[in-house]
């Protein structure tokens, strides 16, 4: 079978398109002919060996998530047949991923694809998807309305800003869309967004940690000073849901918005949301594919384009969600 196959060579990790035998898959009770996967910004990392991605044994195929049919399972769960998605679980991380043809999981990892959704569909939306609806999700939880005020997602143009911008959109929000992108602008606009907002605005420390409030609630992507930033600016009883990393990892806040204006910082962990978290949250993003809320948002590529992909996309070059297809 066809896969991309990253190997060792001392300090370096180098990715090739090969042809490799279906007996190198590792352990699990579920067989899948993969049809389609997609390139998240982790994928990028991984691929080019510019962040420490990977945890398990090289060689090693990536990919953090897919969609196919069970050929062969040995788990009362599944049938052959069944088309299902794979995201989370350490899969292309600890686990080999979804860049290759066929590929083995635990019975428990998998989530059935939702009716009216389609394997495209379900690498449409993908890992990055998958975190903006967890986002959104957590923002509702914390009984932040759309009439409460505007909404703002950082990193905007990418996978898990512009799924949640349209998410966010149809759900009623206004939504600030935060980007360095001129070129996104309408594209942005055309996902629903109702504003634009240059990133160089959140790029900083703010000197006051208790700011104007200026956002109801945001989805963040990108972490460190512009995190601080939204803290600062997020108002009375406002929910922040922190999923990236993109600008850094460090925060420079203080105590004063959680304590005094009731904000929440709320973390999302879409590697290891339970099941029930997960079908509720495919269920809603089969609806918002059904009322055409991600139209224009992918680019697909086969397998072999990935290698030149992921050097894009480390770069910030690509925009929205990058889907692969995998199988025949």
């Amino acid at each position: 079978m066809k896969a991309l196959v990253l190997h060792r060579e001392g300090g370096d990790v180098i990715p090739a398109i090969e042809d490799i035998d279906e007996s190198m898959l590792p352990e699990g009770d579920v067989l899948i002919d993969v049809a389609y996967s997609s390139l998240n910004y982790k994928d990028g990392l991984a691929v080019t060996n510019k962040g420490k991605i990977v945890r398990g044994e090289f060689p090693f195929v990536p990919g953090i998530d897919l969609a196919g049919t069970v050929v062969e399972s040995d788990s009362p769960k599944w049938e052959v047949g069944d088309n299902v998605i794979l995201t989370g679980w350490g899969t292309g991380e600890d686990r080999w991923g979804g860049y290759a043809e066929r590929a083995r999981a635990k019975a428990e990892h998998l989530v059935r694809v939702p009716r009216g959704m389609t394997l495209k569909d379900a690498m449409l939306v993908g890992t990055a998807g998958f975190t903006a609806m967890l986002s959104v999700l957590a923002i509702e939880e914390m009984n932040v309305t759309p009439d409460m005020g505007s909404v703002v997602v950082t990193g905007a143009s990418g996978g898990v800003g512009s799924t949640a911008v349209a998410l966010l959109a149809r759900a009623g929000y206004n939504v600030a869309a935060s980007t360095g992108t001129a070129s996104a602008h309408d594209y942005l606009r055309g996902l629903g967004a109702s504003e634009i907002v240059d990133r160089s605005e959140l790029a900083e420390v703010p000197s006051n940690p208790l700011s104007k409030g200026r956002w109801a609630g945001a989805v963040d992507s990108v972490g460190g000073s512009t995190l601080a930033n939204i803290i600062a600016h997020t108002m009375r009883h406002g929910c922040i849901a922190a999923c990236g990393l993109a600008g850094g990892h460090k925060l420079d806040t203080t105590v004063f918005p959680f304590i005094l204006r009731g904000v929440v910082l709320y973390g999302i962990d879409s590697n290891t949301a339970d099941l029930s978290s997960r079908e509720v949250g495919w269920a809603r993003l089969a609806d918002a594919i059904q009322g055409g809320a991600f139209v224009g948002v992918e680019e697909v590529i086969g397998l072999d384009d990935v290698i030149a992909f992921s050097e894009k996309i480390v770069k910030g070059e690509t925009r929205g969600r990058v889907v692969v297809k995998v199988g025949a």
